[in-house]
């Protein structure tokens, strides 16, 4: 699974991505929807799930494990 996480490292923030978390601050947060904010979120949340790829892989891999039964249910 470290493997896995590892290359995580190599993701680049597209537009994309900035699209859809701008979409979601404009529904949930409308006075912070702007494009800086959305690519600061996206960094903070690449960089939450990286340290805690480090200091609890339990859990991560049970946000996977949850995950994936979700994906399961929605296909």
């Amino acid at each position: 699974m470290y493997t896995i996480l590892m290359s995580t490292d190599k993701y680049q923030i597209n537009e994309k991505d900035i699209d859809s978390v701008l979409n979601f601050l404009k529904l949930t947060d409308p006075e912070n929807a702007t494009p800086e904010m959305a690519i600061a979120l996206l960094e903070y949340l690449h960089e939450q799930i990286h340290d805690l790829s480090h200091t609890n892989p339990e859990l991560l891999a049970e946000m996977y494990e949850k995950f994936k039964k979700e994906k399961r249910t929605s296909n």
